[in-house]
């Protein structure tokens, strides 16, 4: 079935065009429409219609940008933002996407009022550093995972399920904070869903693989674990190898060498091997008939977390020659392994390195348990934000307080880079203001309401409630954020705003067929 929406403000063919910042600025605030109604309590959902009929409803920024028909190039850069915050900080996604159509509007509106864009863009970059210091000085920590604030937070970031709320704390909990602060580690990668698993959490890991040769049992002594980064089978020879007898030789002694590196697994006891890629056929054989699990397929970011939790080293192919000695402290341990066929993981419990515990998700269907796996993710991602920054006044109050900190700094940059500064300024109303306009109320008349009193009591957790539209103190009510997602949020707007704001011309680009031809 053929879309009937009008796509993303499309990009002229074969026609170069002059002038560009009015045009993009267009297709920027058009991408910040399509996610603007989600923010906030208030917020609605999101439908995604695909060409096949397929249906997805979301209030998650970064699913609707990524699902979107986006044709515009700079408004492809403003997804590509959604997609940034996720990785970082995996919340936040409206709120970066929102600041950065607010900074190019104002931008946009700067230059059109006859300031240069230059003066423009360095005076939004001075405003956005000093918005960042400030922020930073602002927030306040968290130290106890059963800190009544982190709990609020995950809360608040799961969409009010208060079931996902204790699966994410109870986790947290379990890896503890040491595990939390490490820099590769990310909690919502902990998320596991399947519409017919029971949710819960589990002290250990939840690994998807593909075909598993034996149904794995728990053990009275410990299960030693190797790893495998490629496919379990012999060392390929080159096909035009092969058509001489030098080749020929040479593809049977990488046959034998093969089996005497598979008798050497069974000599060392090992009781499960994880592989990334396949394994031979007569090699699954002979360590099926030793008692050796072996499960294929499995992701190396999972065997990545197998090895942290177990202790074990990831081994090339040619790793395996080594001598039993050298390979011995290179395989892990754990207490038990269970299959879960029908879900298709393995579920590894007791391992001997650093602590991990896994989140189980589970809904009635595929379209809610892929929604609700996406919340979790957002909820687990806000905790570990929160242990490693610490948090900030929610709803809005924050971004507005720094408004007013942004404008005084304003009064003291002379020249035109003022004006930039100004743009900043303006662009932190946006967060608070749509809010507002979601909940149904007067987003001028609240956010003026608001930005009076924050000024006459000096405080900057003063915000709306969305229930009443009367002002209160977000933190008081239990609405915070924590601050990597709002920092990160406003870093990246800052960053791709200017770069918007910097292109002068677009052009459509000579096909690579035309090139060739040349």
């Amino acid at each position: 079935m053929e879309s009937q929406e009008e796509p993303i403000v499309t990009l002229e063919e074969r026609k170069p065009f002059s002038g560009a910042l009015t045009v993009n600025a267009e297709a920027v605030r058009r991408v910040a429409e399509a996610v603007r109604g989600t923010l906030g309590p208030k917020g609605l959902d999101t439908m995604l219609v695909g060409d096949d009929g397929g249906v997805i409803v979301t209030n998650d920024g970064v699913t609707i940008l990524n699902r979107m028909d986006i044709r515009h190039p700079v408004a492809r850069m403003v997804a590509g933002i959604a997609r940034a915050q996720q990785e970082e900080v995996g919340d936040g996604t409206t709120t970066a996407t929102l600041l950065t159509a607010a900074l190019v509007e104002e931008g946009a509106k700067q230059v059109a009022r006859g300031v240069p864009v230059s003066k423009v863009i360095a005076g939004i970059r001075r405003g956005i550093r000093y918005a960042l210091e400030k922020m930073q000085a602002m927030a306040q920590p968290i130290w106890d995972l059963e800190d009544d604030w982190l709990q609020r937070i995950v809360y608040t970031a799961g969409r009010e399920q208060e079931d996902l709320t204790e699966l994410v704390m109870e986790a947290a909990v379990l890896m503890g904070r040491e595990k939390l602060l490490e820099k590769d580690f990310r909690l919502a990668d902990a998320v596991v869903a399947h519409p017919r698993a029971e949710h819960g959490v589990i002290n250990g890991l939840l690994v998807p693989r593909g075909y598993i040769n034996l149904r794995t049992t728990e053990t009275d002594t410990p299960v030693r674990v190797l790893l495998v980064a490629e496919d379990f089978r012999p060392e390929p020879v080159d096909e035009e190898a092969l058509r001489t007898e030098a080749g020929f030789a040479k593809q049977e002694s990488l046959k034998q060498e093969f089996e005497r590196i598979i008798l050497k697994l069974v000599d060392l006891d090992v009781d499960l091997v994880l592989v990334e890629g396949e394994v031979d056929p007569g090699a699954e054989e002979v360590l099926t008939d030793a008692g050796i699990v072996v499960a294929q397929q499995v992701g190396l970011d999972h065997l990545i977390r197998v090895a942290d939790y177990t202790g074990a080293r990831i081994l090339k192919r040619t790793g395996l020659k080594r001598s039993p000695e050298e390979l011995e402290p290179l395989i892990g341990s754990c207490t038990e392994v269970e299959d879960e066929g029908r879900l298709g993981w393995l579920r590894i419990s007791g391992g001997t390195g650093k602590p991990f515990a896994s989140i189980l998700v589970g809904a009635t269907t595929e379209e809610v348990v892929e929604e609700r796996e996406r919340i979790a993710k957002d909820a687990a991602a806000a905790a570990q934000a929160a242990i490693r920054g610490g948090f900030l006044p929610g709803g809005g109050a924050a971004e507005l307080a720094l408004a007013r900190e942004v404008e005084k700094y304003g009064d003291t940059v002379q020249g035109m880079e003022a004006f930039g500064v100004a743009a900043v300024a303006e662009a932190l109303h946006r967060p608070m203001s749509q809010v507002v306009a979601n909940a149904g109320f007067n987003p001028l008349e609240k956010v003026e309401e608001v930005k009076a009193l924050q000024w006459k009591r000096q405080t900057v957790s003063l915000g709306i409630d969305c229930d009443r539209g009367a002002v209160c103190d977000m933190v008081d009510m239990g609405v915070v954020d924590p601050l990597p997602v709002k920092y990160h949020a406003l870093q990246a707007a800052g960053e791709v705003s200017t770069a918007i704001l910097r292109i002068h011309t677009v052009v459509t680009m000579r096909s690579t067929d035309a090139e060739s031809m040349r």
